[in-house]
């Protein structure tokens, strides 16, 4: 009988400043994007930040801090970041995904990380400037 090879599935690592808080995301990164709404804003205190999405049953948290703290923000997501250096993480909404920071990833120069779309960009100043590359 022959072996049917499965595709290796993607792996994508990160965490926090100070090493507490990691991850391993695993399997497609969707909706790579950029936002500037003032709650990205407030929540890393970037003008605007960027994001990827995975299934929640896709994110395990490795590191020896555990699963992150989290702070309610909306009526249908928690900001998730250390408790030991404060670092943002991501966002864990209520419909099962969760959001992480390009910032966050060991690796986020790789290409299905790179945003394909830009949200909230009234929320921006008026001189600052993003560039999203489809």
């Amino acid at each position: 009988m022959a072996r049917i090879e499965r595709p290796k599935q993607k792996l994508y690592r990160g965490g926090c400043l100070c090493g507490s808080i990691r991850f391993e995301a695993s399997g497609l990164a969707a909706r790579p994007h950029t936002c500037s709404c003032k709650m990205c804003q407030r929540h890393t205190g970037a003008l605007t930040t960027a994001w990827v999405e995975f299934p929640r049953e896709a994110v395990k948290w490795t590191g020896p801090g555990g699963s992150p703290s989290v702070y309610r923000a909306s009526s249908f997501s928690s900001r998730a970041f250390c408790p030991a250096c404060g670092s943002s993480l991501g966002a864990i909404d209520d419909k099962p995904v969760i959001a992480l920071l390009l910032g966050t990833f060991d690796s986020p120069n790789r290409r299905e990380l790179r945003p394909t779309y830009d949200s909230f960009r009234t929320g921006r100043p008026r001189w600052w400037h993003v560039s999203v590359e489809p």
